[in-house]
């Protein structure tokens, strides 16, 4: 469903180019950082968990339902570490970026969204990673 619903979206985007919002989320254990790979868009590259900030919804609040819809998990502890102005796919986009340490985390993926997640020490980030993910970590 989200693969087909990408692919109807990029004509609109890049005809109306709209203004959009959404949030990351930099989950931290120890040295390491949480990645996923989304099953939409390019599968190949590990992202942050996050999403769209829905019409009428907080940041913050935004931050806690993608937690909970992607990985089946309750944060309720986040640092904000800034906004961050982006263009993606034709859109305009302010990234609002959270943080949250933990020290442990039961994951239950959702599969129509999220296709792989795995910790990944901070100083040993992979080389494929999405085109925003490096800048919103060292910020955390």
């Amino acid at each position: 469903m989200f693969r087909a619903g990408h692919a109807v979206l990029r004509p609109y985007w890049l005809v109306f180019r709209p203004r959009q919002r959404g949030v990351k989320c930099v989950i931290l254990r120890g040295g390491e950082v949480l990645l996923v790979r989304h099953t939409y868009g390019d599968r190949r590259r590990w992202q942050l968990p996050g999403g769209a900030v829905k019409r009428g919804e907080d940041p913050l609040q935004a931050a806690r339902r993608e937690i909970r819809e992607e990985l089946g998990a309750e944060i309720n502890e986040w640092s904000s570490i800034g906004e961050l102005p982006v263009r993606e796919l034709h859109r305009r986009v302010v990234l609002f970026c959270f943080s949250a340490p933990i020290r442990d985390l039961h994951i239950h993926l959702d599969p129509g969204e999220i296709a792989a997640a795995r910790w990944f020490r901070r100083d040993q980030l992979p080389e494929q990673l999405g085109r925003y993910v490096l800048r919103i970590v060292r910020r955390a």
